[in-house]
């Protein structure tokens, strides 16, 4: 099976349409969160998704916020306006199938797995070895994909954790064997923050045991002055060309 690896990609339409220009050979997809947020076009991304053969879909923490599960507590006041603004513009079947999404952990096969932040916790983030080395005790497949830091990476956990990143340049591929294990994010669709502006995204080939980790370009601008237009914050617009 060929998946295509999405995630974060916050309502970033632009930056979805590219990946799904770029990557036609795939078979079934796998969404790891965070579809909203941030971005001008919350309704038009989950319109995009739904239409997609999505074999497994995680919520992520402005998923369930902007559906009004969990609290806008821990959000910077940045995050809030653009979440605020993302629930009052939801359709409501938008805002209803947000709701609905599941939670992470979820098995893909029975060595994939996949989550927004960590197995054990969907707002925890993965950043470094220590916060790897907390989540690999809840690691259940030999390969756990997850979003939410907006950084590709893969963590490799054997007797110690130890932390890949490959240079922007070109596609990043690695084999994975059983029994090894591994946390891999494939980075951000719709806002990175590796001070890489383009789309990020993965390619997952069960058969032949292989994940690429890719990017490609998108129109940047657009995405810019539509959340410009729509009144949310020019912050979120800057950020977009710098990959931050």
């Amino acid at each position: 099976m060929r998946y295509l690896v999405l995630s974060d990609v916050h309502g970033n339409l632009e930056a979805l349409e590219a990946v799904l220009a770029a990557e036609r050979d795939f078979e079934q997809v796998l969404v790891l969160g965070d579809l909203v947020g941030y971005g001008a076009d919350p309704n038009a991304v989950v319109d995009r998704v739904r239409d997609l053969p999505v074999a497994a879909i995680v919520r992520g923490n402005h998923d369930k916020v902007a559906a009004g599960l969990a609290s806008v507590e821990s959000f910077n006041p940045v995050a809030r306006q653009a979440i605020a603004w993302t629930t009052k513009t939801l359709s409501a079947s938008s805002f209803e199938w947000l709701a609905a999404l599941p939670q992470g952990p979820m098995s893909v096969t029975e060595h994939v797995e996949i989550c927004h932040g960590a197995p054990f916790d969907e707002d925890f983030y993965v950043f470094d070895e220590m916060d790897a080395q907390r989540a690999a005790t809840s690691v259940t497949r030999t390969l756990c994909l997850f979003g939410h830091t907006h950084v590709p990476g893969v963590f490799r956990l054997g007797a110690s954790v130890s932390y890949e990143r490959k240079p922007h340049q070109e596609p990043w591929v690695f084999t994975l064997a059983a029994p090894e294990r591994a946390l891999v994010n494939c980075g951000a669709v719709g806002q990175p923050r590796d001070g890489d502006p383009r789309a990020a995204y993965g390619v997952l080939d069960t058969d032949a045991g292989v994940l690429t980790l890719a990017r490609v370009l998108y129109d940047v601008r657009s995405a810019q002055t539509k959340i410009v237009a729509a009144g949310l914050p020019t912050a979120l617009a800057n950020r977009l060309a710098l990959g931050r």
